[in-house]
């Protein structure tokens, strides 16, 4: 299948049983049917669970008390577990 933006051929990576089709040119990323909704679905799972949240606030820095350091320097980007998702 050809990338939508640069016609570049979409690669395939599959990450926890989600087939994401990506584009090594232009990075760009496309999701199938479902697979958005797939994404959600886990991420609300992952999320219900306490020990999951606490984890995640401890590694990937979302705390309230972090937003001046966020205002204060704006090129920071907070990081998310689906960033391990999206890794290519």
């Amino acid at each position: 299948m050809k990338c939508p933006t640069c016609n570049e051929t979409l690669l395939i990576s599959d990450k926890n049983g989600i087939e994401i089709d990506y584009c090594p040119k232009c990075r760009g990323i496309w999701l199938d049917r479902g697979e958005l909704d797939k994404i959600i679905d886990r991420s609300a799972e992952h999320y219900s669970r306490k020990e999951n949240y606490d984890r995640d606030v401890n590694q990937y820095g979302h705390k309230d008390n972090d937003a001046g350091y966020y205002k204060k320097n704006p090129h920071y980007k907070k990081k998310s577990f689906l960033g391990d998702i999206f890794d290519f």
